[in-house]
């Protein structure tokens, strides 16, 4: 008896919409971040910086978070699509600093209080270092 070598097994054709729906979220993740840069860009000099160093620690720390804009600034979500942190610019609101916040699903908590927005005005290696071990403890 032959076997029909055209058609795909039900393995493979899970195996290839799988892999299509894998291309089309990494292509889709590509997106959300090029809109994430470029919101960057628009931004005072000085904004940019820091939100250009805060996005290089949050994909290095959490590669798994997908960036993406949110209020019109810099945030990372989830597989959820949940905001764990974000970049809010100084000039967002006429403030006189940035803020790096954390939200609900980032895992800060320590006992029944906890902070959940830091201030920035520079960042220093020391700050890079404290917003790295955040990073890393908001998606332990």
């Amino acid at each position: 008896m032959a076997t029909d070598t055209t058609t795909l097994s039900a393995a493979e054709k899970k195996a290839i919409k799988e892999r299509a729906a894998e291309l089309k979220a990494s292509q889709k993740k590509e997106k959300l971040e090029q809109a994430v840069l470029a919101k960057i860009a628009e931004m005072p000099e000085d904004e940019q910086k820091l939100a250009r160093q805060i996005h290089d620690i949050v994909t290095e720390e959490a590669p798994h978070l997908t960036a993406r804009t949110w209020y019109g600034m810099p945030a990372y979500a989830d597989a959820n699509g949940k905001i764990v942190v974000f970049f809010q610019g100084a000039s967002k609101f006429d403030a006189r600093y940035s803020t790096l916040g954390f939200d609900e699903a980032a895992h800060l908590d320590e006992g029944s209080m906890w902070p959940t927005s830091w201030a920035l005005t520079t960042l220093t290696k020391a700050d890079a270092e404290r917003v790295r071990e955040l990073v890393r403890r908001a998606v332990a």
